[in-house]
């Protein structure tokens, strides 16, 4: 569509400020808008922080409510990260954490997502189904009964 270029420039301009523009094929005054990109609707939001889900949530909080009531556990922090959700496990609340529980969904393909780690940093049990991954901690709970 070819723009018709009036032959007075101070037409054309107040056509142009009005946000009006004459195009040549249709002569007909079309409204200029400006609009923001609209995403696609399948597009996948990316998520700004790593949660746990309630049901993850749950079986680490079962296994927490078991190792309280045995006296080997006292606190715990959630951090919601943008790479990982941490669930910490501490003895009193000044320590550095005994356990860590990490979500981290980049490791999703390679090791499996979720983690136990060591206080000492030492990676536990990796995998991919958080349940087995927990397992390790529940040997310990089947210890402190006995």
């Amino acid at each position: 569509m070819a723009l018709l270029h009036d032959q007075n420039t101070l037409n054309f301009r107040r056509k142009f400020v009005a946000g009006l523009i004459l195009y040549k094929d249709n002569a007909k005054l079309l409204p200029m808008n400006v609009q923001s990109p609209t995403p696609f609707p399948g597009a996948p939001r990316i998520p700004e922080q790593v949660t746990y889900d309630r049901t993850e949530l749950a079986k680490i909080m079962t296994l927490y409510g078991r190792m309280v009531a045995t006296g080997k556990w006292r606190d715990y922090d959630v951090s919601f990260l943008k790479d990982a959700a941490i669930f910490a496990i501490f003895k009193s609340t000044a320590d550095h954490p005994l356990y860590r529980i990490e979500k981290r969904p980049k490791l999703r393909r390679k090791h499996g997502m979720f983690a136990v780690i060591g206080a000492n940093g030492q990676v536990l049990k990796r995998g991919h189904d958080l349940k087995t991954v927990l397992s390790v901690l529940e040997r310990k709970l089947i210890r402190a009964v006995n």
